[in-house]
């Protein structure tokens, strides 16, 4: 594979990834943080206007759930480790194409394949870490 290939069709495929993965985690974390900010201003309101225990109940436990289906998704902390990991590409293809740090020597190239790769390896075998730890 050349140089070319390798940044077309592999680097800026993972670029594009991550960066796709990060901004669809940030917004269900934030549109559910939203929900859940929601619901728990209107429970103040609901009380305020008279007594309506099932409404109230049924924010309460909706509150309880989407707090419970974010610490079980992980939205936010995918969304910041994705975003961390679409950057740290990011600047090694411009180091790269700018023939800038490690890259003004010979070999440039496989300095770039090997420290991409070494990228994406760690978030694989931290997502899998991750997994095992939950029981998924």
């Amino acid at each position: 594979m050349n140089e070319e290939d390798y940044i077309n069709q592999r680097l800026e495929y993972q670029i594009n990834w991550y960066d796709k993965k990060s901004i669809s985690c940030q917004k269900k974390y934030k549109w559910l943080k939203r929900l859940e900010i929601l619901f728990a201003t209107a429970i103040p309101v609901v009380i305020s206007i008279g007594p309506n225990t099932i409404i109230v109940s049924v924010l309460g436990g909706s509150i309880a759930f989407i707090e419970g289906w974010l610490s079980l998704s992980k939205y936010h902390e995918n969304w910041i480790e994705y975003r961390s990991i679409c950057e740290l590409l990011r600047q090694e293809k411009y180091m790269f194409l700018t023939k800038s740090g490690i890259y003004t020597s010979d070999h440039t190239l496989n300095y770039l394949v090997e420290r991409v790769e070494s990228i994406v390896s760690k978030e694989n075998v931290n997502w899998a870490n991750l997994h095992s730890e939950k029981g998924v």
